[in-house]
């Protein structure tokens, strides 16, 4: 039997708390995400489905599941709060000064020198703004920013459309090869697995050993499974040592600056390919502070990466550069 809808009007955040709840599937993932008790969040639900008058889960089923009815809900609010969070973001943030709170994720490759740089430049122009700074994965700041735990995300472009997510390209990063200095073996054999050098990897669950496994497999290429990192300096610690050889980008050479006068960076003999850095976003942030970020992350990529590859290393001139807007 259908219940009885009260008078009350639906909330804002009966709403929003429903749609955390139908991707996450848990009372307590819901509350956890939205700084609630799981008391507060069932109770916004139990109003919710009182005042359509239907259920809009399957209460017996764990995880939680939506009933046919919830799903046709779901779709129908998806749209609108997306609008709504876009109005917010643009109303709160008419003027780049009056901004008050913005939550930005950055990978690690970044965060000795234009992370840094950008949370100055960044308070100085957002004086009233609160900022919440994370550093991670590609794949954790996508995945925060997808959850709406993120603002804005400075992250390697995954191979497949993100179609909840807005992007912008930022900077070609290509893939190199890093030998120890003194290895005796030619570039062509490393790659081709005919040396005894080893290929030192990185964690297969990072996009960017993803990209290079995907390469190598086009190429007919196949390297034994000897060492998995999911730390650059690590790896270029092992490489120095002459443990291995890697694949790497110029970006995270560039890291491991006390190691450079034991390796050789070369490019990549073949095809060359190469990772993107962008800019990721969700959709309802505001385009001011976007434009903003994107405009002065261009100007520190600029003078921290390319700029100095240009002159120290000339062969990279044609290959690390600037996408185009």
């Amino acid at each position: 039997m259908p219940r009885t809808s009260p008078s009350k009007d639906v909330s804002l955040k009966a709403l929003e708390l429903f749609q955390i709840c139908a991707r996450k599937g848990s009372l307590q993932a819901t509350a956890s995400e939205a700084g609630l008790s799981i008391s507060t969040v069932s109770h916004h639900l139990r109003n919710l489905e009182d005042h359509l008058g239907v259920d809009l889960f399957n209460h017996t089923r764990r995880p939680m599941m939506l009933t046919p009815k919830g799903q046709i809900f779901l779709r129908n609010i998806d749209d609108a709060l997306l609008s709504i969070r876009k109005a917010k973001a643009e109303a709160s943030a008419g003027s780049v000064a009056e901004a008050s709170y913005m939550r930005i994720g950055s990978i690690e490759d970044l965060d000795s020198d234009i992370t840094p740089e950008l949370a100055v430049y960044l308070s100085k122009k957002m004086p009233e703004c609160d900022f919440l700074y994370y550093t991670g994965s590609s794949n954790s700041i996508i995945g925060m920013l997808r959850d709406r735990q993120l603002d804005i995300g400075v992250s390697i472009r995954p191979p497949e459309r993100l179609p909840d997510l807005h992007d912008r390209p930022l900077f070609r990063d290509p893939f190199v090869v890093v030998l120890p200095a003194k290895t005796e073996s030619s570039l062509v054999d490393v790659v081709a697995n005919k040396s005894k050098l080893p290929f030192l990897q990185f964690s297969s669950d990072l996009i960017i050993a993803q990209q290079i496994e995907a390469q190598l497999r086009r190429l007919g290429v196949t390297l034994p499974n000897r060492f998995e990192c999911g730390n650059n300096q690590i790896l270029m610690a092992m490489v120095a040592a002459g443990e291995g050889w890697t694949i790497t980008t110029p970006l995270l050479f560039s890291r491991a600056q006390r190691f450079h006068p034991r390796l050789r960076m070369h490019k990549f003999p073949g095809k060359s390919f190469s990772r993107t850095l962008a800019l990721m976003t969700t959709p309802d942030c505001s385009q001011t502070i976007v434009d903003l970020v994107e405009v002065q992350m261009r100007t520190l990529i600029q003078d921290h990466v390319i700029s100095p590859f240009h002159v120290t290393t000339p062969w990279l001139r044609n290959h690390v550069n600037l996408i185009d807007r």
